[in-house]
């Protein structure tokens, strides 16, 4: 197949990260690749296959306002305003199948696939929990909620098939849809392969990482109010008012400045570190003490995947969704209530006093390979090659 993957850009979160492994899989099985980007500014921080073509939308007008989206968030109207570039590329190149990589990319993939009258299969990758991403909006945006709920139940159906990262991200997506289950397939993200262990054992330039004596907590995400890192902050701080420890959160983010205050309010600076983004968490991960995911909401949390793939015990928030499919209702590691520290605190200090075993961690990582993910998204892909021009939603008019 000749197969297009729609993102925002070349490096970002997990969704981004496992949007480069699935068409590096794509590629490695002998398919032909486009990696449609929104901005190529930012380069990679993964190898693409030689297999890959990188295909840019580029906005001229875009570059104009860079200035400003240092000072307000303009990601999402940079992203909307490449319907009309993705929609040529549709009409020019023809495609196989298009996979819109992320939720957040979603709509526009809708909307181009639309205006280009292609009857281009799209499949959508629903990678967050819909109602998560909604309900960070403040108050005041109220309307803004409810129109981007109506959206989705509206123009989601116009796509051929979604692929659910989760068995959590699949139920909401046909709460808030009412598609069947024959539009929505649940395939957990490929995470797990051999680049895992090869990273784990580099070492990591940090006194906290080799000192045996003191047992280091760990996080890794972008600092955004989805992460809930205040929370975490907080039961640290009654951590460290039983036992010593550090913290260490790796990610980088517009919360930065709001965490290192609470940091300093609640005296945690000698012991808490917020070193920015690491191009290799997973030298981490494998000294750490314990792992700890404290979001909100999440799709499939790949921190956690990869954090088992070292061996590190974990302590999540049991929110919507994925945690509780990965750890198997808190069988490989406690699950708490979100926004709850003291909750938080008393799982962390569980696991530092008995941590499960190693083996066992590993064991249930093996789960989420890449080569089993990869394997499972193409299916899906050829089932919609193959059933081109029949799928309920397609559509070949504006």
């Amino acid at each position: 197949m000749r197969i297009a993957v729609f993102i925002y850009c070349l490096r970002g979160g997990g969704a981004q990260h496992r949007t480069l492994t699935l068409v590096n899989g794509f590629a490695e099985r002998g398919h032909t690749v486009d990696l449609v980007v929104v901005s190529a500014d930012e380069s990679t921080g993964v190898a693409l296959h030689p297999g890959v073509r990188v295909v840019a939308l580029e906005q001229g007008w875009r570059h104009a306002f860079e200035g400003l989206n240092r000072h307000i968030n303009m990601r999402g109207l940079f992203t909307a305003s490449a319907i009309p570039a993705l929609a040529r590329y549709l009409c020019d190149e023809r495609p196989d199948v298009l996979l819109s990589g992320a939720s957040h990319v979603n709509l526009v993939a809708i909307f181009a696939r639309r205006f280009s009258k292609t009857n281009v299969p799209l499949v959508l990758r629903a990678s967050n929990y819909p109602s998560g991403n909604i309900r960070c909006w403040p108050p005041f945006q109220q309307a803004i909620r409810r129109l981007l709920r109506y959206t989705l139940g509206v123009v989601y159906p116009w796509a051929d098939h979604i692929i659910a990262v989760s068995k959590g991200v699949a139920r909401e997506v046909q709460r808030l849809t009412g598609l069947s289950d024959d539009r929505v397939t649940t395939i957990y993200n490929p995470v797990v392969g051999p680049y895992i262990a090869r990273l784990a054992v580099e070492p990591v330039d940090h006194a906290w990482a080799a000192d045996v004596h003191v047992p280091l907590i760990l996080a890794v995400g972008r600092l955004t109010p989805q992460k809930d890192y205040p929370t975490l902050v907080r039961a640290f701080a009654r951590v460290r008012a039983v036992c010593v420890a550090h913290l260490v959160i790796l990610g980088e983010g517009r919360q930065r400045g709001k965490l290192e205050k609470l940091v300093h309010k609640l005296g945690l600076d000698a012991d808490v570190a917020l070193p920015g983004h690491a191009d290799n968490p997973f030298a981490w991960m494998s000294k750490a003490a314990v792992f700890v995911l404290s979001s909100a909401w999440e799709g499939l949390p790949g921190v956690v995947i990869e954090a088992l793939a070292c061996g590190c015990p974990v302590v999540s928030t049991d929110c919507p969704s994925g945690p509780r499919e990965i750890l198997e209702d808190g069988t490989f590691g406690p699950l708490v209530p979100v926004h709850d520290d003291r909750a938080l605190a008393a799982g962390i200090l569980k696991v530092l006093a008995v941590p499960p075993d190693r083996a066992k961690l590993l064991g249930r990582s093996e789960f989420f390979r890449i080569d089993a993910g990869v394997d499972a998204y193409l299916r899906v892909l050829a089932a919609q090659v193959a059933g081109r021009g029949t799928s309920p939603g397609r559509s070949t008019t504006a």
